[in-house]
């Protein structure tokens, strides 16, 4: 191109990721459909995948490698998991909608194993098997009650149980004016007046920010009347084990640790995906994420830039089919995480201006990579374009086609093959 192989490594970094800020803009005007946009996503992962295999991993093996690669793969691969765990605790899972879920729906299951803990310390559900349980929890839901909220009045119906995730409140005696009590992480609270019909004796005021899970009278009354050895259970316990329900009494913690092991035994995780309350309340948590945002969709592209700064060492010219391949892979990419960034009311010239900064990250990872790649030992070079490739792939499967198949579903499969069919198309266009 220029003859000179470092600034040809910077220009065909600039080309495969000027796909980055042109799918932003694509977004601004156009919201494709869901069923579009996932087979936009899966046709750029099939052509991501068939280029690492074409360009990389294969000339590698050819080349007699393979250990190096391997090796290099699996350090990638691990490195990328790592690395997005830390950029994702830190807000960067909003970057994709595919990561959003994933970290919104594994809180939730560590949230129900927390639960679970909980619930193992309350004489109520420890008397139930976790069987039985686990046909009561898809009812308990989690609430947020803020600092001077009342959850409960003096006088109210006894048809809420509490169990506090965390936060504290304060168990007010209004007749006498004097504090009864505290509630603080793994407390319960109403459940003897739920099982006994009586109203509540105390008010119950928020003293700091609380999480905590609910279930009421009717849900209960409604698992019970499609359960009759449930009902049965429940029964006996309010008739004849009405002392066990007391929250001030304990279970011993190796009856306690025993139930928990039992009820994770028929723990499955989540299948429900999280509501736009759920990712809103994310948002608020991380405050303002565009920094971790940032480094997410870096961590994504950075291994991409070092693969076409080497790819130029070891082809007289820039691969057609790799460049094809990375180009069809951000397009569809930048569109879907810029339709999730607008959602989450980020600006339009933010969001064009972190896809830039990728697409000029990626044209100067691409010169540097050239650079550090030109006299390395070739056992090194696969080392490294392993790293890079394993990485690439790692994020492929965690992010991409999942993302894809969330959202469309059956044509995810078909859309990869017409990605990986494009690619190799490209390949022999090339030739």
């Amino acid at each position: 191109m220029t003859g000179i192989i470092e600034l040809d490594a910077f220009i065909f970094g600039i080309i495969s990721a000027v796909a980055l800020p042109l799918g932003a803009l694509l977004s601004f005007g156009w919201t494709p459909k869901p069923k579009v946009l996932a087979s936009m996503m899966a046709i750029g992962a099939g052509a991501l995948l068939a280029a690492l295999t074409i360009d990389l991993v294969s000339v590698s093996v050819e080349k007699g490698h393979f250990y190096p690669l391997a090796t290099g793969m699996v350090a990638g691969g691990i490195f990328f998991v790592l690395l997005n765990k830390v950029v994702n605790s830190k807000g960067g899972f909003l970057r994709k909608t595919a990561t959003t879920l994933t970290h919104i729906i594994s809180k939730q299951n560590r949230r129900q194993k927390l639960l679970f803990q909980q619930l193992s310390k309350v004489h109520f559900f420890h008397n139930l098997t976790p069987l039985q349980v686990h046909q009561i929890t898809p009812y308990l839901h989690r609430f947020h009650y803020r600092q001077g909220k009342i959850m409960v009045h003096e006088g109210d119906p006894g048809d809420l149980f509490f169990v506090v995730e965390d936060g504290e409140a304060i168990v007010m005696d209004d007749q006498n004016n004097a504090v009864k009590s505290f509630l603080k992480p793994n407390d319960t609270y109403g459940i003897v007046e739920m099982m006994t019909g009586i109203t509540h004796n105390y008010t119950v005021i928020v003293k700091q920010d609380m999480h905590v899970w609910v279930i009421n009278k009717e849900s209960l009354d409604r698992v019970i009347t499609f359960n009759p050895a449930l009902s049965a259970e429940i029964k006996d316990l309010v008739t004849n084990k009405i002392h066990l329900l007391e929250i001030s009494s304990e279970i011993p913690q190796d009856k306690s640790d025993k139930w928990y092991n039992e009820a994770l035994e028929h723990f499955e995780g989540r299948k429900t995906f999280p509501t736009q309350s759920d990712v809103n309340e994310e948002i608020a948590e991380h405050g303002n994420p565009s920094l971790a945002i940032w480094l997410g969709i870096m961590l994504d592209g950075v291994p991409e830039s070092i693969v076409i700064g080497s790819s130029l060492l070891l082809h007289p010219t820039m691969s057609m089919s790799l460049l094809a391949g990375l180009f069809l892979s951000n397009f569809p990419e930048a569109l879907s995480s810029s339709v999730g960034m607008k959602k989450q009311k980020m600006s339009s010239m933010k969001i064009l201006m972190m896809w830039t900064s990728i697409m000029l990250v990626t044209g100067i990872g691409a010169y540097f990579g050239n650079v550090f790649f030109e006299n390395v030992d070739p056992g090194v070079f696969a080392l490294v374009d392993g790293m890079a490739a394993g990485a690439m792939l790692t994020m492929i499967a965690e992010t991409m086609l999942p993302e894809a198949f969330h959202i469309g579903g059956t044509v995810t499969g078909l859309s990869t093959l017409g990605g990986f069919l494009a690619t190799l198309l490209f390949k022999v266009l090339g030739n």
